[in-house]
């Protein structure tokens, strides 16, 4: 008679006790129980620390050829199809933005300087509370990052995270990571962003590491006189809340909505929206221009003195100088 075999998965912060498998038995089977189990898909099922001859073990291989230990811990990473599903449709309690708004830039002064918005910063300062996933690094200049359509198209009919994600993402955060520190901030809610980043690797990878994320709660609303009350990012409950850190002389943000700049309009860079992304995957290059602007800046103490709107007439003027 065959052995039967514990195993014990670890997954979500949960472990989960399988006593019912035998060392005859497949990779196949052991992913078809853990499914059971937990719920998640075997082909979304990644066994981190499952290795045959030194490799991820294909399904045939019997658990026999793994020496697997009783009682052994599988560390399991794996999305519930609910969960893909949420993170591929905008949530339904939350407005959809289509279109961005003309807001003249002498309201946009009078808007960032009103004292009843300052007011509302001072107490997001206050309330907000932000859980840190990295501390801040000395010396390192700031990178804000929204997400939809500015890292990822979420109303694409792209099926998995790669094809929804915009192209050379992780090349682009890992080359900035050299020099800011990054924080996601989007107009959604925190387990909306969590998910977010799983699905697209961001959360997990090693060459780089998000310092925080930021959601709708950290926002604040304000009036303007063409377009009434709309809601905005202020990158002021940042610095108040790192005043040792971050400041207006050493932070960017790329949002491909202009209107979220408005408490904060000489630190907004906007973005070309990444929308259609199953046909403009192989033509978009934005994230990798970008990059070498953030490089170029990177040297500069105070960043007040540019007009990122006019970010690549200042890499052609660079190349141009460079004799390139």
């Amino acid at each position: 008679m065959d052995s039967a075999i514990k195993i014990v998965v670890k997954w979500s912060g949960k472990e989960y006790e399988i006593d019912s498998l035998l060392l005859t038995d497949t990779v196949a089977t052991l992913k078809e129980t853990i499914r059971k189990r937990t719920g998640v898909l075997p082909e979304r099922q990644k066994l981190l620390n499952l290795k045959h001859k030194g490799k991820t073990p294909e399904n045939d291989v019997h658990l026999s050829a793994l020496n697997i230990k009783p009682g052994f811990k599988i560390m399991m990473m794996g999305s519930l199809e609910e969960e893909i599903e949420a993170v591929s449709l905008p949530p339904e309690d939350l407005p959809d933005v289509v279109n961005d708004f003309d807001i003249p830039e002498e309201e946009e002064v009078d808007v960032c300087n009103r004292e009843v918005y300052l007011s509302k910063i001072t107490k997001r300062i206050s309330d907000y509370k932000i859980v840190e996933r990295n501390p801040p690094r000395p010396g390192k200049k700031l990178l804000v990052l929204d997400i939809d359509y500015t890292l990822f198209d979420h109303r694409s009919p792209a099926e998995t995270g790669y094809e929804l994600m915009r192209p050379f993402l992780h090349e682009f955060l890992t080359e900035a990571y050299k020099d800011y520190d990054i924080v996601i901030w989007s107009a959604t809610s925190m387990k909306w962003i969590e998910e977010k980043m799983k699905l697209l690797g961001v959360a997990s990878h090693t060459a780089y590491k998000i310092t925080f994320y930021m959601d709708y709660l950290a926002m604040i609303t304000v009036h303007t006189s063409k377009y009434g009350t709309v809601n905005v990012k202020p990158l002021g409950v940042i610095w108040g809340k790192y005043p040792e850190f971050y400041s207006s002389k050493n932070t960017i943000m790329f949002d491909d909505i202009r209107r979220n700049f408005l408490m904060n309009p000489s630190n907004g860079l906007r973005i070309r929206p990444f929308r259609q992304a199953h046909m403009n995957r192989q033509t978009d290059r934005e994230l990798l221009k970008l990059s070498k602007y953030l490089k170029m800046i990177a040297e500069l103490e105070d960043f007040s003195t540019l007009e990122h709107k006019n970010w690549e007439h200042y890499l052609s003027d660079k190349r141009q100088g460079s004799g390139s």
